[in-house]
C-alpha cells in the first residue's frame, strides 16, 4: 500500500505564519526528486504548535498540491481522541490516502486506553490508519499485542505502522503478530537499512526533506535487494541522519532546507529555537559529505 521514501514534511513559516507558496514548492520538488508519498503535519511538521484550523488547512494544501501524483498520509494525531477524529474528517474530505496517528501522549493511557483511542478512530475516521509508535516522544508504547488486536478487529482500516521505537526486533514481532501484509515503515533514518532488510516497506523520513533523490535511490536499492548499493547510499547519508537530530528537531532540518532552498525560511515556532553552532556545523559537514552542497 505505502512504500519507499516518504518525507515527514517540514512546514515553512515566515513571520509566524504558514508560508503556503514555499510549502507548495517543497512538495513539487519532493515529488520530482522521487519521493513516493508525503506526510504533512507530523512531528517534523510542527503540528503541535498549529491551531486545529491551521493544521487542517496545511493538510488540505498538501493534498491539493500533490494532486494525486503520490499518496498523502495525513498527520492526524492528538492526545485528545476527539481532536484526532476531527483531523481525520478534514483529511478524508481533502482526499488524503490515510491518517498517521500517534497514541495519546501526556495522558499516559494503559493499553486498554490505547486500544479504545484507536478503536473509536477506526470506527469513525473513514480513512486507513497508519499507527505511529514513537514512545520517546509520547511515553506510551503501542504494544505488539495491542497492534495485533487492532488489526484483527479492523483489518481493512489499521493497515500499517510507522515504527520509531528503534527496536529492530519489532519488525519481525509485528509481522508475526499482524501478518505479512501489515505495512511497516521505519520512523528512523539511521536504522532504515536494517529495518528494510528485516522486511520493512519504506521509511517516513526526516532526511528526505533535504536529500529526497538520495533517499529515494536508497529505498529503490533496498526494494530490489541490492544491499551493496543500499549500504553505499546509507554511508553517504548516515552523517546527515545524525546531524539532523544534533539539536531539537526540526531546527536542524529547517536550517538545512534554508541552505538548499532560497525560498524556505528556517523559522520555528516556540518552544522550538534555532539549532546551536555545533549543530549547524554538523549539518554543514554532513551536507557536504552527502554531496548536497
Amino acid at each position: 500500500m505505502f512504500s519507499g521514501s516518504i518525507p515527514a514534511l517540514a512546514t515553512p513559516f515566515r513571520d509566524g505564519r504558514f508560508d503556503e507558496a514555499a510549502y507548495r514548492a517543497l512538495i513539487d520538488w519532493q515529488i520530482e526528486q522521487g519521493s513516493s508519498g508525503l506526510v504533512p503535519c507530523g512531528t517534523t511538521g510542527e503540528a503541535a504548535t498549529m491551531s486545529i484550523a491551521e493544521h487542517n488547512h496545511v493538510l488540505g494544501v498538501c493534498v491539493e498540491q500533490a494532486a494525486g501524483r503520490v499518496p498523502v498520509i495525513a498527520g492526524c494525531g492528538s492526545n485528545d481522541t476527539m481532536v484526532a477524529a476531527e483531523h481525520m474528517r478534514a483529511a478524508k474530505a481533502a482526499g488524503a490516502a490515510a491518517a498517521l496517528l500517534v497514541p495519546p501522549y501526556y495522558n499516559r493511557p494503559n493499553q486498554d486506553g490505547v486500544y479504545a483511542h484507536f478503536e473509536l478512530l477506526a470506527r469513525e475516521g473513514e480513512l486507513p490508519i497508519i499507527l505511529y509508535n514513537v514512545p520517546a516522544r509520547t511515553v506510551t508504547d503501542i504494544h505488539v499485542e495491542t497492534m495485533a488486536r487492532l488489526v484483527a478487529a479492523f483489518p481493512k482500516i489499521v493497515v500499517g505502522v510507522k515504527d520509531a521505537t528503534g527496536v529492530l526486533a519489532r519488525v519481525s514481532m509485528q509481522r508475526a503478530a499482524c501478518g505479512a501484509g501489515f505495512c511497516q515503515l521505519s520512523g528512523n533514518d539511521d536504522t532504515a537499512l536494517a529495518f528494510m532488510a528485516m522486511g520493512g516497506a519504506g521509511c517516513v523520513s526526516v532526511t528526505a526533506n533535504v536529500a529526497p533523490a538520495l533517499c529515494a535511490a536508497f529505498q529503490h536499492a533496498c526494494a530490489r535487494g541490492d544491499y551493496t548499493q543500499a549500504l553505499a547510499l546509507h554511508d553517504r547519508l548516515f552523517a546527515l541522519h545524525l546531524a539532523l537530530f544534533s539539536d531539537a528537531s526540526p531546527g536542524p532540518v529547517k536550517y538545512a532546507l534554508a541552505k538548499l532552498r532560497p525560498d524556505f525560511a528556517p523559522d520555528l515556532r516556540l518552544p522550538m529555537t534555532p539549532p546551536g553552532e555545533a549543530s549547524r556545523a554538523a549539518v554543514d559537514a554532513a551536507l557536504a559529505h552527502a554531496g548536497l552542497i
